[in-house]
């Protein structure tokens, strides 16, 4: 009896002894697999998934898309025979300057939309490809005086120019229902194509501008005005107004007193800043071309959501940013036209606010 019980011993030891080993295994495997699983987790969880959004730099738009499209820079002709034109409403930052006399003409920036055609297309100007240069953007043209030329080919400026692909049909297109030099338009599908052709790069990561935050958004601080009204001569086609539309949130533009809108689809163009900045303009010949300082900094107004608010500009890294106390002050996302101004006048006597 006595030998039998320790016979049973023996055998339940073993049993356990046997448990514990086939036990140890699997909590070690549960842990060490749980472990793994973790490290594979977070390896293969997306850039964007870890709180890190991805936006269009130029507009702070979200999107689920991979944005490595290099910027293109288009001028477009902004002469009363070439309007409408065709592709503004789909550009994410369009600049209006003075090019000769009191005509302005638009450098229009595309990144997050890129519409089929773009124009009519003009020639360029020192200060237009710099700007363009500045925000890393290929710089599409028609035709410019040779010393500009020199000017863009000396500075390593990544360019098309349309007179040397005039009326191709693959590049550029002249179009029979207006007249030149108001008939040239670039068909944008071709722009990556040409330009790797020339050995430039076509994907790029552009640091994003600085936006507001949907909170930021609602508490806007500046006076309440609606409309604006900016005078670039007495003559009503140099005259471009901006209303807001507070049902919709955003601006709607005109000149010569007619909404600005899309040739074909007759879609008004809306945008959601408006950005007016005061700089030195100086004309350098007889033809009238100026020479317009967008390095200096100076004066500006910044208008959103039906606010505006007196801020100054600046030029960061070659960008025109709206400043104030030293602080970048966001834009809202979306879409902004930037409006640049002589000094004489000034912003005082050519920028009216109205409700």
């Amino acid at each position: 009896m006595r030998k039998l019980f320790f016979v049973l011993l023996a055998v339940f030891v073993v049993f356990l002894a046997g448990c514990s080993k086939e036990e140890l295994p699997a909590s070690d495997n549960g842990t060490k697999g749980n472990d793994l699983g973790s490290e594979k987790a977070k390896t293969e969880v997306p850039e964007k998934m870890e709180g890190k959004e991805t936006i269009f730099p130029l507009t702070g738009i979200e999107t689920d898309e991979e944005v490595d499209n290099r910027i293109i820079s288009v001028m477009v002709n902004n002469h009363p025979a070439a309007r409408p034109q065709s592709g503004l409403s789909e550009a994410d930052i369009v600049f209006e300057i003075l090019a000769e006399g009191m005509i302005t003409r638009l450098l229009a920036f595309y990144q997050s939309e890129m519409p089929d055609v773009i124009g009519p297309v003009r020639s360029a100007r020192e200060y237009y490809f710099e700007l363009a240069n500045g925000y890393d953007a290929l710089y599409v043209y028609h035709g410019a005086a040779n010393f500009v030329n020199d000017m863009i080919a000396n500075r390593g400026i990544n360019y098309l120019d349309g007179a040397i692909y005039d009326n191709d049909g693959n590049l550029f297109k002249r179009e029979s229902f207006r007249k030149a030099p108001h008939n040239s338009y670039l068909l944008l599908d071709a722009v990556y194509d040409m330009a790797e052709g020339k050995g430039y790069e076509t994907a790029a990561s552009h640091e994003p501008l600085e936006f507001l935050a949907n909170e930021e958004v609602e508490n806007l601080s500046g006076e309440t005005k609606k409309h604006v009204k900016i005078v670039y001569s007495n003559n009503p086609s140099w005259i471009v107004e901006y209303s807001y539309d507070e049902a919709n949130g955003n601006y709607s533009r005109s000149s010569d007193g007619e909404q600005t809108i899309e040739l074909n689809s007759e879609e008004p163009i809306v945008l959601d800043n408006v950005f007016i900045v005061e700089t030195s303009h100086e004309v350098i010949d007889d033809a009238g071309r100026r020479a317009v300082d967008m390095e200096s900094g100076g004066s500006a107004y910044l208008i959103q959501e039906g606010h505006v608010q007196e801020v100054q500009w600046e030029n960061r890294e070659g960008r025109i940013v709206p400043v104030k106390d030293g602080e970048l002050v966001g834009f809202v996302p979306g879409k902004t036209w930037i409006n640049v101004v002589p000094t004489n006048p000034g912003m005082q006597q050519s920028v009216t606010f109205s409700n």
